[in-house]
Formats: C-alpha cells, sequence, structure tokens
C-alpha cells in the first residue's frame, strides 16, 4: 500500500514539474483579435489547414503556436520617389490592411509573422515609385493627385491579396515637390486664375453693351410708335383729362377754360 501511494505520488510530482515546465507551451489562449497555426516538427511541419480560432486551446508540448493578430493594421510611410522627369518628391502614405484569416498558413510560410516589413511596405513602396513615375510632378501637385492616389490604391491592393493581404485602406497625406517646382506651379496657377478673371469681366462688358444696345433699340421703338400713334385729338384730349385731375386737387385755386395753349384749360394759383 505505501509502495502505491508512494509512486502515485512520484508520479504526481512528474506531472506537476511537468506542467511547470511545459505549462505555457502546452496551454494555448488566444485573445478575440487572435488566430493560430500550428507548428509540428515531429510530424507535417506547419499545419496550414487548421486555423485556431479565440479561446484555450491544448497543444503537445514539442509543437509550437504561431499567433496572429487579426486587427486592422496601420502603417504611415514616409518616401521619397521620382516623377516622369526624375524630380524627387516626397510622400505621405497611410495605409490599413489585415491578414486573410483562412490563408495565415500560407503568409506565414512566405513572409513570417513580420509581414508589414517583408511584403507590405515593400509593395507599397514599389506601387508608388512605379505610378509617380509616370507622371510630371506638376501634374501631380495640381490635377491628377486624385487619378495617382487610385493607380497607387488598385496596384497595391492586388498584390497584396495576391500574397493574403487585404488592403482596407490608402491615403496619400502630403506630397511635397521640390520648392521651385511648387513656387513655378503657383506662379502658372496665378496666371491662369488672373487669365480667367480678365475673361470673365470682358464677357461681363459684352453682355452689359449688348444690353444697352437692346435697351435702346426698344426706348426708340417705343417713342417710333408713340410718335406715329399720338394725333392732336389724343394730345389734346390727354390734356383736358390731366387738367380735370388738377382742378379736384386741393392745391388748385383756379381754373381758367380755354385760355392755355391750343385751346386747353389753365390751371392758376397753384401752391
Amino acid at each position: 500500500m505505501k509502495k502505491q501511494l508512494t509512486s502515485i505520488l512520484i508520479i504526481a510530482v512528474i506531472l506537476i514539474i511537468l506542467l511547470v515546465i511545459f505549462g505555457s507551451r502546452m496551454f494555448k489562449i488566444l485573445e478575440p483579435t487572435e488566430a493560430g497555426i500550428l507548428f509540428k516538427p515531429l510530424s507535417k511541419g506547419l499545419d496550414k489547414e487548421r486555423i485556431y480560432t479565440p479561446g484555450l486551446h491544448t497543444i503537445a508540448p514539442w509543437n509550437s503556436m504561431i499567433i496572429y493578430d487579426m486587427r486592422e493594421q496601420i502603417v504611415e510611410e514616409p518616401m521619397d520617389v521620382l516623377d516622369k522627369r526624375g524630380l524627387s518628391i516626397n510622400i505621405d502614405v497611410t495605409l490599413r490592411f489585415v491578414p486573410v484569416r483562412e490563408n495565415i498558413g500560407d503568409l506565414y510560410e512566405n513572409f513570417s509573422v513580420d509581414y508589414t516589413q517583408r511584403l507590405v511596405i515593400p509593395e507599397l513602396r514599389s506601387a508608388a515609385r512605379k505610378i509617380f513615375g509616370s507622371y510630371e510632378a506638376e501634374e501631380i501637385y495640381s490635377t491628377k493627385r486624385a487619378e495617382v492616389e487610385a493607380a497607387i490604391i488598385k496596384e497595391t491592393e492586388e498584390n497584396l491579396k495576391e500574397n493574403n493581404v487585404l488592403l482596407k485602406t490608402l491615403l496619400i497625406r502630403s506630397i511635397k515637390l521640390p520648392e521651385q517646382i511648387r513656387m513655378a506651379i503657383d506662379n502658372k496657377e496665378e496666371q491662369r486664375q488672373i487669365a480667367e478673371a480678365m475673361k470673365y469681366r470682358l464677357q461681363k462688358e459684352e453682355l452689359e453693351a449688348e444690353r444697352k444696345e437692346i435697351e435702346a433699340k426698344g426706348i426708340a421703338n417705343y417713342n417710333r410708335i408713340i410718335n406715329t400713334s399720338l394725333t392732336d385729338k389724343i394730345l389734346q384730349q390727354r390734356g383736358i383729362d390731366a387738367t380735370l385731375q388738377l382742378s379736384q386737387s386741393q392745391n388748385t385755386k383756379v381754373v381758367v377754360v380755354g385760355s392755355g395753349k391750343d385751346g386747353l384749360p389753365l390751371i392758376l394759383g397753384n401752391q
């Protein structure tokens, strides 16, 4: 009985020692934002088929678990690129991306856990240099910035997707040209705006001249129509109507009928 108890105690002690020594290797806890794959050195090597999900996992102590952070990763990368003519341009790019969960085995096999430095940044730099090299600095700085950004996004997205990384966002935060180029572009833009303003003023003056010409023609036509339609009888009748209206005014003192020119009434004593 004592021998059995001793054997049990010895086995228990050995198990406890093994747990203390290998416990950290045998028990793995994955956080909600993590995923893992297993490396089995004594059998099949890297097991790319099974993806370990968040939770507690027990593995053999001779195996090792490779853990990936599945959260969105952010890279802010400054770089120098050359334009079509070989001019140096400094840009700052922000990149957001995530690994493809079901393919982290392939990602590890090709780029290890540090895929940001081995894959993402080199692909970003390669795409940026290729695209910027197809444009002149003036175009990038003024009219083609959105087009350049879209082309870099497409190139980077395709290259990363082929290697099991999904591009979420790519943003060119700033583009800095050599000072002399920037000043030349600003001066050119200023001259363009001055020319546009001058063109606008000339168009406005032409429209105003046309308006005055139309207005003058309208007045002339009106006077011509009035002159041809007014007879002496009509003028006399209008004079009489006006005199009658004036005679009703409180300021009128004396109205003499028939004493005015052409026999029109004459009003005296106005105040």
